[in-house]
């Protein structure tokens, strides 16, 4: 059961509209929003602070819209994340995102259960071998650190630490899927 009511667009105060404007206006769209128009997954959690929520909002946004990675190694290591921190909404709504990335299912029920998926692109492998890394160890040995260029690597690292954030929050407000 959910400790966070939904909060629906027409009862917020400015701030938290002006936050929830932005995620659903952006490139996410109403793909965050439930049938009453509340946002939905970590979203809804963001308009609890405004200032926060906001600057969550946009590195989620920057990340997954303005980096290095490609589309199927950014699911990749998010799918990691949600698997290994057992975050249910995240694994729901990224594993429909990785299939239309031609994700297998073989390839998902590999990530679920936290093993090497069968990967045929290097960079996809070196991404899944960094992303366990991060969430098992937090941390990389000098052979792992230096398989990635360090603009691509830092990408990788905040997108580990940002999926992690938003799995905590869902985990201690008891989002659903």
């Amino acid at each position: 059961m959910t400790r966070l009511t939904p909060s629906r667009p027409d009862r917020l105060d400015p701030d938290a509209r002006a936050v929830y404007d932005k995620i659903t206006s952006g490139p996410r769209g109403a793909s965050v929003t439930g049938a009453d128009g509340a946002l939905i997954g970590p979203f809804n959690a963001m308009l609890l602070s405004p200032p926060v929520g906001d600057a969550l909002q946009e590195l989620g946004a920057a990340i997954r819209y303005g980096s290095r990675l490609t589309g199927r190694c950014r699911e990749l290591a998010t799918l990691v994340v949600a698997n290994h921190c057992d975050s249910a909404f995240e694994r729901q709504a990224h594993e429909r995102l990785a299939r239309d990335l031609g994700f297998t299912e073989e390839q998902l029920a590999s990530l679920r259960a936290g093993a090497q998926p069968s990967l045929d692109d290097e960079e996809e492998a070196t991404v899944h071998r960094i992303a366990r890394a991060l969430v098992t160890r937090g941390d990389l040995d000098e052979e792992e650190y230096s398989l990635l260029a360090p603009p691509v690597l830092f990408e990788l690292t905040t997108l580990v630490g940002y999926y992690r954030t938003l799995a905590l929050q869902m985990r201690v407000f008891r989002v659903q899927p």
